[in-house]
């Protein structure tokens, strides 16, 4: 054998361990990928204008479930250092105990949880729920304040929740909320005026604002000002609510056609569409009930009427 063939076959040799030690080395490094994939979990927070949820990734360091459902509990209860986010679990209450019962995870906090802003409130529970159930043994959330159940701000009781909960109907997250300052025209004591008054709240992004005007009309007057009664009966349900070419399609069921407190139907109806056209991209208003036009409604779209609306009496 000559020396070159000896080279040759020496060379050989040598790319071929250098392609087994590659080829080893990027098995080592796709598995260790795969690992890190597995043991990436979405911790969610509560933003610093307590307008939002913020969503981010951490690696899980645990290897057992009730590990990590403990390791997840910490993130939720610490705060970051450069404070660029809150922690859901360390927003002014403390942690009085937690239970794990059948994919059912209660957590039950002291009465200092129920001085939370309302808004403020709806978001440390979509952090901790969308949080706390990508592990497959936690199905639901509850949350308890010193053994009681929770109740939202119309005092209907919040009982266990999935990540579902806090996803719209077009199946997007609800993470961000806006402040919105709007014009809203209730009934009068006589049922035959409209009086108007500012309101000012947060609302979710996921919602068109015009949808939101309409079912703060439906919740009625605050009580922060005197002389103003609901204009629609409280058990109207919004079928649908869209705006094409500044008019805005309003479509109820039939319990907008049911009065209450004597409120005339064209009080009901100039609520409605006076409220709506203080929007900008709002001209007109079409009313319709389950789909159609009531024959006791004008056919055309209504235009703002201020006939109608006085000013409260000092």
């Amino acid at each position: 054998m000559s020396c070159k063939d000896e080279g040759s076959g020496a060379m050989k040799r040598i790319y071929g361990i250098m392609l087994v030690c590659v080829c080893a080395l990027a098995l080592a490094a796709c598995g260790q990928e795969n690992r890190d994939t597995e043991n990436l979990y979405q911790v969610y927070y509560v933003s610093n204008s307590e307008t939002k949820v913020e969503m981010h990734e951490y690696q899980m360091e645990a290897v057992t479930e009730e590990e990590k459902l403990q390791e997840l509990l910490k993130c939720l209860s610490t705060s970051p250092e450069k404070l660029e986010y809150k922690a859901p679990l360390a927003m002014g209450f403390q942690v009085l105990g937690t239970k794990l019962e059948e994919g059912n995870f209660s957590i039950d906090v002291d009465a200092a949880y129920s001085e939370l802003p309302p808004m403020t409130e709806v978001l440390v529970r979509a952090a901790v729920v969308r949080t706390l159930t990508q592990l497959p043994d936690v199905k639901l959330v509850m949350i308890t304040v010193e053994g009681n159940q929770l109740t939202d701000k119309n005092g209907n009781v919040i009982s266990w929740m999935n990540a579902d909960q806090f996803i719209d109907n077009d199946g997007n997250e609800i993470n961000t909320y806006d402040l919105a300052k709007i014009k809203l025209y209730f009934a009068g004591e006589s049922g035959t005026n409209l009086i108007a008054a500012y309101r000012e709240k947060h609302y979710s992004t996921n919602t068109p604002l015009e949808r939101f005007v309409v079912e703060e009309l439906i919740a009625g007057p605050s009580g922060q000002v005197e002389g103003l009664y609901p204009s629609i009966n409280p058990n109207t349900k919004i079928v649908n609510v869209m705006t094409k070419d500044g008019i805005c399609y309003v479509n109820l069921d039939e319990n907008f056609l049911s009065v209450v407190n004597n409120v005339s139907t064209d009080v009901s109806i100039y609520s409605v569409v006076n409220s709506l056209v203080e929007l900008s991209n709002i001209n007109k208003v079409q009313i319709l009930i389950n789909g159609e036009v009531p024959s006791s409604f004008a056919s055309a779209a209504y235009e703002r009427n201020l006939d109608i609306v006085t000013t409260p009496e000092n």
